[in-house]
């Protein structure tokens, strides 16, 4: 016979117990001293049947042989306290007999003290005075080891908390709870009791009063424990642990769970989606889909700190999505058809941008601006029927962020001077368009001819650039043979932190940012918390390192993505590049300074 503690989940009726397929037993009688006290007289096992795939061959469950009614007891108890204890199980050799066996542990348990404190009483005078061990003292008294350990930790507890269990005024949930606190702790939860205006924390209450909310428990780490710094602290059996500081705990959660989603991208999944603390992952709002189609990897983490990988997934649209790709162009094309990287307000802010930034650098390249309004007689363009570019944008947020950035000032401080070349009023909005003038094109024409060479590319170049087209492969072209130097021209502001909205992106944008390993300590918070963070490296406050002259991905020429779903911008870019690289790096051509209405009316 070997007796050990068994997890609840892992004992069932066995069918040669004279309880099995009948209905759950009346545990009446049993059940206030179990609730009170725990199962104190082991359960009679036997091993279940080992599967063939069982690690080390030892086995996954055990029979009920004897005991059914205390099992059922300890069910109940679990439901109500929302947290199973092992149960003391005796487990059957071959050979022994089931009758004797439970006689046996009924007469040693009879032997024991009445009342839990009694028996700590009993158990440390033969630890002290004889020298037993907890192991020799569950041999003579028919219990488990886990249980004597129980007993001893008693003593961890104050005295009047002690006394108080004795006369049944504490629960053993309590109790249990009770020897996680630190003697202060103790005293102010004895200060709670005895105040009958106070609540006092009980049960599980009790676990959250400690530790200040929801209490964490070391199994649900998946980093090693062994290295681990922070404080743990043991409860009452002395085998289930907690973090003392959550803080510490989830950083070293976070970190672990980037290197999880590390690995698994590494390890050819499309993608890997850690999703926000406490959502749930629903298996019906989901499709089955192997690696080699698309599949995702979904992580979730409960508010407990445990972490679920679920591989393989794709949601129900997503699914149908790729299946209707890979039905029309063959299932190569499937990953095509993920979700885009950026929403459309997201994609306006960055075609805007980078629009605005182009034009301002096209301003000092006239013999550019010249090739390209040259290219756009020959080829035509969607503006090249004298229409400017508005710059519009739905979002007002958006709107305001490009009219108010460093490139369009300093475009519009080019236009200004082209204007006053053309003896055109300061206050016109574009040099393109007419200015709401009477003159004809050979009025124009021959104001032209009176200007020397570098005035008019000068022109040409601000012509150009009001008639760019925002978010065409044109603005690749221009922005990538020019090398547009983004961090002289835009400025980060809320206006782009507000536009993103994924969990991948924003933590991908935080390791741009602020590094890996910030980004990897924050993985599972909110987005909300992680766009804090980027702000604060930004603006440098909150003691956070301040990051100068930071240009996101997006903005940057070439253009580049944070995920390996679809971005308009880079494909663009890659449609034209073969195009404009290996040509001879651009020369820059410095304009005299022009004043207001220079040219005489004459």
């Amino acid at each position: 016979m070997q007796l050990a503690n068994i997890e609840l989940g892992k004992l069932s009726v066995s069918k040669a117990n004279m309880r099995y397929g009948r209905k759950a037993p009346d545990v009446s009688d049993i059940l206030p001293s179990i609730r009170a006290r725990g199962v104190l007289v082991p359960l009679l096992v036997r091993p279940g049947p080992v599967p063939s795939d069982a690690e080390g061959g030892r086995p996954e469950a055990f029979e009920i042989v004897a005991g059914s009614r205390r099992f059922h007891a300890a069910q109940i108890t679990a439901q109500e306290n929302g947290e199973a204890d092992p149960l003391p199980c005796a487990i059957m050799e071959d050979g022994d007999d089931a009758s004797a066996l439970e006689a046996s542990l009924i007469e040693n348990i009879a032997r024991l003290d009445p009342d839990e404190v009694s028996q700590w009483e009993t158990f440390t005078r033969l630890v002290q005075k004889e020298g037993r061990t907890p192991e020799q003292i569950g041999q003579t008294f028919g219990l488990t080891d886990l249980y004597v350990r129980r007993i001893l930790a008693l003593g961890n507890l104050i005295p009047r908390i002690r006394d108080l269990y004795r006369r049944e005024e504490i629960d053993a949930g309590t109790v249990r709870h009770l020897t996680l606190a630190s003697k202060a702790q103790q005293k102010d939860w004895l200060a709670l009791f005895d105040d009958p205006e106070t609540y006092v924390p009980t049960g599980s209450q009790l676990k959250a009063w400690l530790f200040g909310g929801a209490s964490i428990a070391t199994k649900a780490a998946i980093f090693p424990l062994g290295e681990y710094k922070g404080r743990i602290v043991t409860d009452l059996f002395g085998e289930d642990g907690y973090f003392a500081d959550s803080d510490q705990f989830w950083s070293a959660q976070n970190a672990a769970i980037a290197a999880r989603r590390d690995a698994l991208i590494e390890a050819g999944w499309a993608d890997v989606e850690v999703m926000e603390p406490g959502q749930y992952f629903h298996s019906w709002e989901y499709e089955k889909t192997p690696r080699a189609k698309g599949g995702k990897v979904f992580i979730t983490i409960s508010h407990r700190g445990e972490v679920e990988t679920h591989e393989g997934w794709l949601s129900a649209k997503e699914a149908r999505k790729a299946r209707a790709q890979a039905a029309k162009a063959g299932a190569s094309e499937a990953a095509n058809n993920a979700r885009p990287e950026v929403t459309s307000s997201l994609q306006a802010y960055i075609d805007l941008h980078r629009h605005a930034a182009t034009r301002a650098v096209l301003t000092d390249h006239p013999g550019v601006a010249l090739r390209l309004m040259i290219a756009h007689a020959v080829t035509g363009s969607p503006l090249w029927n004298l229409r400017t570019e508005t710059q519009t944008c739905r979002n007002e947020a958006v709107a305001e962020s490009v009219e108010t950035s460093a490139a369009e000032a300093r475009f519009d401080e080019k236009r200004r001077a082209v204007l006053a070349l053309l003896d055109f009023a300061p206050d016109e909005p574009t040099v393109t368009g007419g200015n709401g003038m009477d003159e004809d094109t050979s009025a124009i024409f021959a104001r032209l001819l009176a200007l020397p060479d570098g005035d008019v590319l000068a022109v040409l170049a601000v012509v150009m650039g009001e008639t760019l087209e925002a978010g065409s492969a044109v603005v690749e072209a221009v922005g990538g043979y020019l090398a547009v130097e983004m961090a002289s021209l835009w400025t980060p502001d809320d206006a782009l932190l507000d536009l993103i909205r994924d969990r991948q992106v924003v933590n991908a944008v935080l390791r741009d940012v602020a590094g890996k390993h910030t980004a990897d300590a924050h993985v599972a918070e909110k987005i909300k918390t992680q766009k804090s963070i980027i702000r604060d490296h930004l603006t440098g406050s909150n003691d956070r390192r301040k990051v100068e002259g930071w240009v996101p991905k997006w903005l940057r020429f070439p253009a580049a993505s944070y995920t390996a779903r679809p971005f308009a911008t880079l494909a663009k870019w890659k449609d034209v590049q073969r195009h404009v690289k290996g040509l001879p790096a651009p020369q820059p051509v410095e304009m005299e300074p022009v004043e207001p209405y220079a040219v005489a009316a004459e």
